[in-house]
């Protein structure tokens, strides 16, 4: 039992840290793309901030097997190199005591990450894709810079501005294009001013003045028209865009459970395979841990970034297989933790393997 809890302990500090760091720097990847985009840029800053902490936590379904599997190799490593491990076998402990230890803290890191994929992982997409087409639906035009081209999420409006007098102040040439229905309207106006009054909706209207209106029917061109007016009221949101479509990711595991579609069974092998992989990545930092005499304890880092690589590569692959339709359903995205589990095998056993080879 203090063998086991010394073991939890020395895990348990390098995968709070390495957590932490990789949360951080996912976060601000996040934060950083999401200013990036122009379209982006129209969102409130507490709705970016939003948006990346729900990124976060997908993310997490990937960031805490990553995690408890370095934490695990890095706190062996360093056991092996201050000849620990050799005084615990010396004192009668095993190493089959040593996996207990780390496939007790695996089984509840594994728990933790099935919740996150099966249940927070649909959640947090949907509440995403709500908030993404709720703010693509609303458009500020005194937060638009000009010479950037402006386009809602489902490609319905574009808005541009040329010149701008001052910091919101009135636009100069304007261009707006919107799909209404099987029509499509665009408008160019010299200049555009924000009035101060609001509409039910939240939404500020425009001003526009000396506004030219092309009304375009691709299905019969004489239904086409030119209109002028020296002033015009706009909404530029205009008629909103369709709410989110389906997607996998946002749907129920009840409904992926009963799916024959290739989409929603790999989707769906993707979150049942999370706590698995978690399991199995933790388990296999024990035999990778080992070193030879002489080296240092991060001697195995670089062939153990080499095995989770490859390993996430051939899981994303096969998934995207499987939802091409390119390979059954079963044994479909698990061929993954199938191979990954022959080669914990391999690994664990790599000392008595050797002894025959000798032999």
């Amino acid at each position: 039992m203090i063998i086991t809890e010394y073991l939890a302990r020395e895990i348990g500090r390098p995968f709070a840290v390495i957590l932490g760091i990789l949360c951080a720097l996912f976060g601000g990847y996040s934060i950083s793309s999401s200013l990036a985009d122009p379209a982006n840029g129209l969102l409130p800053a507490s709705v970016i901030f939003e948006l990346a902490g729900l990124k976060l936590l997908i993310s997490q379904d990937v960031l805490i097997p990553v995690s408890l599997y370095f934490a695990v190799l890095l706190s062996f490593s360093r056991l092996h190199a201050d000849h620990e491990i050799t005084a615990m076998q010396a004192l009668g402990a095993r190493t089959l005591q040593a996996v207990r230890a780390v496939l007790g803290i695996a089984l509840v890191t594994a728990i933790a990450v099935g919740v996150m994929a099966l249940l927070a992982r649909p959640w947090a997409y949907r509440t995403s894709h709500n908030i993404t087409w709720q703010g693509a639906s609303k458009v500020d035009l005194t937060a638009m810079q000009p010479g950037t081209f402006y386009a809602s999420q489902d490609g319905t409006r574009v808005t541009f501005l040329a010149h701008r007098a001052g910091h919101n102040g009135t636009a100069q040439d304007v261009f707006v294009r919107r799909r209404i229905g099987t029509h499509t309207e665009v408008i160019f106006a010299d200049s555009a001013t924000p009035l101060p009054e609001l509409d039910p909706s939240g939404q500020r209207e425009v001003y526009l003045s000396n506004a030219h209106i092309y009304e375009i029917d691709p299905t019969n061109p004489q239904n086409d028209q030119l209109l002028s007016a020296s002033g015009l009221k706009l909404d530029p949101a205009g008629v909103p865009g369709s709410a989110p479509g389906y997607s996998p990711v946002a749907a129920g595991n009840r409904h992926l459970a009963t799916s024959t579609t290739p989409r929603d069974i790999a989707e769906f092998q993707w979150r049942l395979s999370a706590p698995v992989s978690t399991l199995l990545l933790a388990l296999m930092g024990i035999p990778l841990s080992r070193t030879q005499a002489r080296q240092g304890r991060y001697a195995r880092i670089g062939p153990a970034i080499l095995i989770y690589a490859g390993y996430y590569m051939l899981c994303t692959t096969i998934r995207t297989w499987v939802e091409h339709g390119e390979i059954s359903a079963l044994p479909g995205i698990w061929w993954g933790p199938m191979l990954l589990f022959l080669l914990l095998l391999v690994t664990l056993n790599e000392p008595a393997i050797r002894r025959r080879l000798r032999a």
